[in-house]
């Protein structure tokens, strides 16, 4: 069974950049799709975005594309969002999930980290 764990979570100043982890234990990662989601205090879960394992084609949410970017790194079993120009609404917990079918749907899912962003 995978188990997800995100790291590199953290209070950065707006206009500031984070890069998180999720990194996979117990079984090779690479065939795994992974998406990126984040939680506001007192508001739904949100996708933020993912990457498609089979051509590693990635997908982001209006409200962050262009400022966000996904990869990842088999070798170490490791997924990255690099976020760039954040905002304080980009503050949230982070949380990244992965499947090995679906984009959409996830089927596994990490702890989470906490983002602050301050003005």
């Amino acid at each position: 069974q995978v188990q997800l764990v995100e790291s590199g979570g953290g209070l950065v100043q707006a206009g500031g950049s984070l890069k998180l982890s999720c990194t996979a234990s117990g079984r090779t990662f690479s065939r795994y799709n992974v998406g990126w989601f984040r939680q506001a205090p007192g508001k739904e879960r949100k996708f933020v975005g993912a990457i498609r394992w089979t051509d590693s084609s990635t997908y982001y949410s209006d409200s962050v594309k262009g400022r966000f970017t996904i990869s990842r790194d088999n070798a170490k079993n490791t997924v990255y969002l690099q976020m760039n120009s954040l905002k304080p609404e980009d503050t949230a917990v982070y949380y990244c999930a992965a499947d090995l079918y679906s984009v959409s749907t996830y089927s596994l899912w990490g702890q989470g980290t906490q983002v602050t962003v301050s003005s």
